[in-house]
């Protein structure tokens, strides 16, 4: 087998509607997930769990993007959100909001606070 063709399982149409159970369309708690929303798992997964779900609980037990899991599990983006409203649906993780970026303070903030300490 060629490097090019040892990803052809995971692309493989079958096994992807295996695994989302032949759904494709995003429920109401996953259509608000993006590439860089962060997924942490609330617990360890549970015996019987579709070997998928526990995978992404076992790896988000420290805060994983959407981006990174579809990478780590090799799986489109579509079916990882699939599978991640599934879990949402059952609590068993929690997406959240990327922290957003410092603001940069007013300029004129920036002058005062420098003059104040050079009065000192």
């Amino acid at each position: 087998m060629s490097d090019a063709d040892e990803g052809w399982e995971d692309e493989n149409p079958e096994r992807l509607y295996v695994i989302t159970g032949g759904r494709s369309g995003s429920s109401g708690k996953s259509a608000s997930l993006d590439l860089v929303t962060l997924i942490v798992s609330k617990n360890a997964p549970k015996p019987g769990m579709q070997p998928e779900h526990a995978t992404i609980m076992r790896l988000c037990h420290s805060p994983l993007s959407v981006a990174e899991l579809s990478a780590y599990l090799r799986l489109p983006v579509s079916v990882l959100t699939v599978l991640l409203g599934d879990l949402l649906t059952d609590s068993r993780v929690v997406a959240r909001a990327p922290v957003p970026p410092a603001q940069l303070p007013d300029r004129a903030l920036i002058e005062a606070v420098i003059h104040g300490l050079q009065k000192l």
